[in-house]
């Protein structure tokens, strides 16, 4: 124990300087939590206060669950991100991709997070801000004796992909297209979800694994497989509303996180584009 007083004075002097200096940053958050009205009102959002987002946690790097069951990726971060902007708390609700619109028009939430395909059916229906372009990728083993260097590479291969997705779809028209073209088509195999997408590549059973641009490069940076080919077949995914003030005031947020540069920063660390456009909101009247 130190029995210097003029040390224990300093040591008393510093503890205060301590104490007032957590009184006044405990101020300043209570006065900025304050100033911060949300910018949508309650009437129009599902809880008062809340921004309540719908997600589907079973596509990293874009939205999962860890092992503690904590939400986490691009589409979780940017939720949170809108909601901060807009001074409401963020709250999201996994369910499956089948239940989303209809959870929308039943008022189970305010928005969709969950990179919806803008297509003209649902812009009769929703508003819809295209924000993410979803492409299509294609993953080999690391050191493949067969490398795949362009589309046609494919052709005669033994391909894995996730059943009823993106990628089955437009990988079933290339086949066709192989087939026009009198090449060899490829054998497709389908899987419940990317993780076992990915175990059939590994396991040999496939030459090469179709995925998503940032699922594949999630791979890659991992050390796992090679990121063959990549953005093929863009096409925006997007945030998606009931209630066209909700969609626009989300709009402005993310024009706001446009400008200041910190969406593209975001955006890129998953290795997903944006789409083309600015940000507005699509829909009914638009």
């Amino acid at each position: 124990m130190n029995w210097n007083p003029k040390f224990r004075k300093c040591e008393t002097v510093s503890v205060k300087a301590l104490l007032a200096a957590a009184s006044l940053l405990l101020f300043s958050t209570a006065a900025l939590a304050q100033d911060c009205k949300p910018k949508i009102a309650d009437s129009l959002l599902i809880k008062p206060g809340h921004l309540v987002m719908a997600t589907s946690p079973t596509l990293p790097p874009m939205a999962y669950a860890d092992q503690q069951g904590v939400l986490k990726g691009l589409r979780i971060e940017l939720g949170y991100e809108i909601a901060k902007r807009l001074c409401l708390k963020p709250e999201y609700i996994s369910t499956e991709y089948a239940t989303m619109v209809p959870g929308l028009q039943g008022g189970r939430w305010d928005m969709i997070n969950a990179g919806l395909f803008v297509t003209a059916e649902r812009r009769k229906i929703l508003f819809m801000i295209p924000y993410e372009n979803l492409a299509i990728s294609i993953s080999t083993a690391v050191g493949a004796s067969n490398p795949i260097t362009k589309v046609d590479d494919l052709a005669g291969k033994a391909v894995s992909t996730d059943i009823g997705g993106y990628a089955e779809r437009k990988i079933k028209e290339l086949n066709e297209d192989f087939k026009k073209r009198g090449l060899t088509p490829m054998t497709i195999n389908l899987f419940d979800n990317y993780a076992t997408v990915y175990q059939a590549l590994r396991a040999g059973q496939v030459q090469a694994a179709v995925s998503i641009d940032p699922v594949a490069k999630q791979y890659q940076d991992r050390g796992e497989f090679t990121h063959a080919l990549s953005g093929m077949y863009p096409t925006p995914g997007s945030l998606s509303f009931g209630n066209k003030d909700v969609a626009e005031a989300v709009s402005a947020a993310l024009k706001e996180m446009k400008a200041d540069g910190s969406l593209e920063k975001l955006m890129a660390s998953y290795g997903v584009g944006m789409a083309p456009g600015d940000l507005s909101v699509l829909g009914p009247e638009g």
